[in-house]
């Protein structure tokens, strides 16, 4: 008895601490699942092991090699993982409560006009790729393009993405309801259940959803069909209605990803 009353005392911060730290591990197992990330933790799980095994056997050529490994086991992982841990970081920047702080400005606007454009282009079979910036800035991006901070129009949208116009190649950017730059680089995405034949368009709009919360645009200039990108998949032949509803869903009142089926070559 006397042993019990030593305990240490068991609260109502105990429980905040617990739930805090149970979810933060929910999450990170949520983001590794499917990735190689399992693979990386799965190793380091067996190196922390055979370290602790190696101390009680003792086996002192091996501790001493694992101790001497598991030094450069950290930094391998940030420039191996770099891409996965800005995501990660991004992932918990997008959580619910941080939304009431991001209040969209002309959103219906910015709507219409893309939506007039793409359906516009659509009936043209003219290719384009356009990205609505949403929570997390698009800075790096805008500065590889051409800047234009223009105000945003169908017409201005269609007449960038002309075959004979300087800017049609690469992606508009759209930022607060304006066009921030034209022909701007985005990164292509080497997702291996996305076919290898996949349009440079599609593949750019998907790369960009895989690096932050944009909402990706792609007209295709060979079918004219409208596909969306987001969180790192597309979805395909939306119309003119079904893309408004997304769109209103994504930039209005940032209703959840539907999980769509993963990309085919006959989306292009």
């Amino acid at each position: 008895m006397e042993g019990l009353r030593n305990l240490p005392s068991f609260g109502w911060w105990d429980l905040v601490d617990i739930a805090i730290v149970s979810v933060l591990i929910y999450e990170f197992l949520k983001l590794i699942k499917g990735t190689r990330a399992v693979q990386m933790a799965l190793g380091s799980f067996l190196l922390v092991l055979l370290f602790y095994i190696s101390r009680l056997a003792p086996l002192q050529t091996v501790n001493w090699l694992v101790r001497n490994v598991l030094v450069y086991v950290v930094f391998a992982a940030i420039v191996i993982f770099q891409s996965d841990i800005r995501r990660a970081l991004a992932h918990f920047g997008r959580a619910p409560f941080f939304r009431y702080f991001a209040k969209p400005e002309g959103a219906e606007e910015t709507i219409e006009e893309v939506v007039v454009a793409a359906t516009m282009m659509a009936g043209h079979r003219t290719g384009a790729i356009i990205v609505v910036e949403r929570e997390i800035g698009l800075r790096n991006y805008i500065e590889s393009g051409i800047p234009l901070d223009a105000a945003l129009t169908y017409d201005l949208l269609v007449t960038i993405f002309q075959p004979g116009s300087p800017l049609h190649d690469g992606a508009v950017i759209v930022q607060e309801g304006r066009v921030a730059a034209a022909a701007c680089f985005l990164p292509l995405t080497v997702a291996p259940r996305f076919a290898r034949d996949l349009g440079s368009r599609h593949r750019a709009a998907v790369g960009i959803t895989e690096e932050c919360d944009a909402v990706a645009l792609v007209v295709s200039e060979e079918t004219g069909h409208i596909s969306l990108a987001l969180d790192g998949r597309l979805e395909r032949d939306l119309d003119a209605e079904r893309l408004r509803a997304r769109l209103e869903g994504l930039l209005l009142y940032g209703r959840p990803h539907r999980r769509s089926a993963p990309a085919t070559v006959h989306e292009l």
